[in-house]
């Protein structure tokens, strides 16, 4: 009698995709793969389609493609005769449940020790290893870590953009680098190699997920991939250890009604008004989105604030056409934002938000990763994301991980002993920004953009209403994610449907 089992990672580092064909389970870790079935008809799936509007990004066992479902990670497929599913089973979870036991002064020493074990576990390889180094916390320390532990000087990897100061982190990388004695290198992405590679980044990735940052990870990992075979990153610290602005921005109205209202929504306040002062300044970046944020539902629940926080839908839901626009139910995807939001052990908001970027934006991420290093014949390795970090950091009492707001405070403590203070005091650190705006503003990343959007395909496709989008361009409004949201989506209708 056959029977089978497929799994997925705890976290998702590498996707799964299956689609069920009569009696057959066709499966692969690429949609491309299922795509050459013959019975197997790339068609737009509604359910994905709501999810990419909103966040950008697919969850669950969603995909943009109707049929075809992706494994969530931590879950195991099983089997029996004809290759037909017979049950779908999770086999790993985070766990929320607080150890009551731990302590601020030592959760530093067992944290630190987690750190540099994942470490050795990670460097173990056959072929050259490096690092990427943005010049931010996590990929800093990644690399310090490593770099302690290698017999040779660790190669490191980073990408600059030769536009405004906003952009530049080279002297935080260059920074570190020095520091460890590690072998730097530098790549510089250009407006021209935007335009000719993300049509085929896109393909690359299946279907669209998360920001621009697929475009320089990919010419980073190019860069990495003519030195090394094996590079670590830092993909994991934000959504383990509270590294995103949005949880401050979450916090700060949390304190606010707290203090008016007088209730204590956690229990136990994780943060007060005189705790989450000193370290505001870290929103001075982010006073757009908190303008955006308050406008409307202040005070609401903690589900309806971080839906808030995160949906990137108002202004490109203006840009559909009718029948577009009736695919998309606001209800239905904030059902599927609740559900993985209110996990039952979740009772603090840090913890809850934390839970659903861990469970659904990760995965995005780590695509993104995965995709754009293995384009150039690179592995990815990614130690913050070991199993015994996450369930001990899951369970720590909020107010050690996240004292006054302060983003990744348990991390920054370890960080202390193994990188710059340079480094450390930073707090204007966004990611891995592209400077779309200023690129837009003329030249070949503008036409591009008009090309794709406003060309004919597009035009009869009934998705966007052209003479929306034609304002919309015209005016000049900001790069924003919306507009990455309508690009990258037309460029997967052209790479996939079309075809």
């Amino acid at each position: 009698e056959k029977r089978w089992i497929l799994g997925r990672d705890p976290f998702g580092i590498k996707p799964l995709y299956y689609i069920q064909v009569g009696e057959e389970l066709v499966f692969s870790s690429e949609i491309k793969a299922l795509l050459l079935h013959p019975k197997v008809t790339p068609e737009l799936n509604p359910s994905g389609f709501q999810h990419y509007l909103t966040f950008q990004f697919c969850f669950g066992s969603e995909t943009l493609f109707k049929g075809i479902q992706t494994l969530e990670p931590g879950f195991y497929l099983k089997g029996e005769a004809g290759s037909k599913v017979s049950s779908k089973i999770r086999y790993w979870d985070t766990n929320y449940k607080i150890n009551g036991t731990q302590t601020a002064d030592n959760c530093l020493d067992q944290l630190d020790d987690l750190l540099q074990d994942t470490t050795r576990l990670q460097i173990r390889s056959d072929v050259p290893l490096g690092a990427y180094l943005s010049g931010g916390l996590d990929s800093s320390l990644v690399s310090a870590l490593a770099a302690e532990q290698l017999n040779s000087p660790l190669h490191v990897f980073h990408g600059k953009f030769e536009a405004e100061e906003k952009y530049q982190e080279a002297e935080y990388a260059q920074a570190v680098s020095a520091q460890l004695g590690a072998i730097y290198h530098e790549v510089v992405p250009t407006p021209q190699e935007f335009v000719d590679l993300l049509p085929k980044l896109i393909y690359f990735m299946d279907e669209p997920t998360a920001g621009p940052g697929l475009f320089p990870q990919y010419i980073v990992s190019r860069l990495a991939s003519q030195h090394v075979k094996v590079v670590l990153g830092g993909q994991g610290g934000d959504e383990l250890f509270a590294g995103y602005a949005r949880y401050l921005i979450g916090y700060l109205e949390q304190t606010l009604k707290g203090a008016i209202f007088e209730t204590q929504e956690e229990g136990k306040h994780v943060v007060t008004m005189d705790s989450i002062i000193p370290n505001l300044s870290v929103l001075k970046e982010y006073v757009p989105l908190m303008k955006k944020f308050w406008e409307k539902g202040l005070f609401d629940s903690m589900s309806q604030r971080y839906f808030r926080l995160i949906d990137r839908s108002p202004k490109v839901l203006s840009l559909l056409t009718p029948d577009a626009l009736s695919l998309y139910s606001a209800e239905n995807v904030f059902e599927d934002f609740s559900a993985v939001f209110n996990h039952p052990d979740t009772l603090s908001y840090v913890n809850k938000m934390t839970h659903f970027d861990l469970k659904t934006l990760l995965p995005a991420l780590l695509q993104v990763e995965d995709r754009m290093s293995m384009a150039v014949s690179l592995e990815s390795r990614v130690p913050l994301l070991d199993i015994r970090i996450s369930e001990w950091v899951t369970t720590l009492p909020p107010t050690i991980k996240f004292p006054g707001g302060r983003l990744k405070h348990t991390l920054k403590e370890v960080a202390k002993k193994w990188l710059p203070t340079k480094v450390l005091a930073r707090k204007d650190k966004m990611g891995f920004p592209v400077p779309l705006q200023e690129w837009m503003q003329g030249g070949v990343v503008r036409d591009f953009v008009h090309d794709v959007l406003l060309g004919n395909r597009s035009r009869n496709r009934g998705i966007f209403q052209v003479s929306m989008l034609e304002k919309f361009l015209a005016k000049k409004e900001p790069f924003d994610r919306q507009l990455w949201g309508a690009l990258c989506l037309e460029l997967w209708f052209q790479n996939f449907i079309d075809r």
